[in-house]
């Protein structure tokens, strides 16, 4: 990291090691009630002066991963990275658990129109119209992830309408009939945010977002709805289970 965070050009090097302390913590080499190393400690690892070492720190507490204790030291916080698993029937519901009371799907936009030949084919429309839901979820007031959804509008019409009364995509789906739905494929990758989407998730430009793309599919193959979800890595890790799969349910 020293050579890579000395050299980085046109991306700030506090962002890169407020990156790698979040990996850090995701990942368990620092766990909740940890204390971070000292200012003089992190300079010396990432080759930086403690100022640079202070925004990457300031980046972390803003995200509620760290807090500062006057005369202690800072300290790595718990529920600051959230962990979706991406199974076959796992549900952002199922992922957040007990904080799932606390969190909903807000629709924030929705159309009926003809969608890209991509989309179309993966959900072998009957016609040439699908539904697009964009939706994002939050918890505690941080936003987790931006969904855009599109369904087979001749077999589901009204689903925006019935997602913004109940706020939650499972419970849409069984109030017009499906009752389960299997995750058929999951593609995960990973890029800047755009300004629109580091807008809608509060983050700073440059942030980085997972981007996961996924198939739904009834338990006979039928497909369901395909769904982009961007999720800000600072606060969003996905652990991909046997099958894949992901959404705003």
């Amino acid at each position: 990291m020293n050579k890579r965070t000395r050299s980085a050009t046109g991306y700030a090097a506090w962002r890169l090691i407020a990156e790698e302390l979040r990996g850090d913590i995701a990942g368990g080499a620092l766990a909740v009630g940890d204390r971070l190393p000292t200012e003089q400690e992190l300079s010396e690892r990432f080759g930086v002066n403690r100022h640079t070492v202070r925004q990457a720190v300031a980046a972390l507490a803003a995200d509620g991963l760290v807090e500062s204790r006057r005369g202690s030291g800072t300290y790595v916080l718990g529920g600051g990275i959230h962990l979706h698993r991406l199974g076959v029937r796992t549900r952002m519901s199922l992922s957040l658990g007990d904080r799932a009371e606390a969190s909903a799907v807000r629709v924030l936009d929705s159309a009926i129109e003809a969608p890209p030949a991509d989309i179309a084919d993966a959900l072998r429309l009957r016609g040439d119209r699908a539904v697009r839901v964009e939706g994002m979820r939050t918890v505690g007031g941080r936003a987790l992830v931006r969904g855009t959804h599109w369904f087979d509008a001749e077999r589901f019409p009204d689903i925006a309408a019935v997602l913004r009364r109940s706020r939650s995509v499972t419970a849409a789906l069984r109030s017009v009939g499906v009752d389960d739905y299997l995750r058929v494929s999951t593609t995960v990758s990973a890029r800047h945010a755009t300004a629109d989407e580091a807008a809608d998730l509060a983050l700073e430009p440059g942030a980085v977002v997972l981007v996961a793309r996924g198939l739904d599919a009834l338990p006979d193959g039928t497909p369901l709805q395909l769904v982009v979800a961007r999720f800000p890595a600072q606060r969003v890790a996905l652990e991909i289970e046997h099958g894949g799969g992901l959404g705003l349910a």
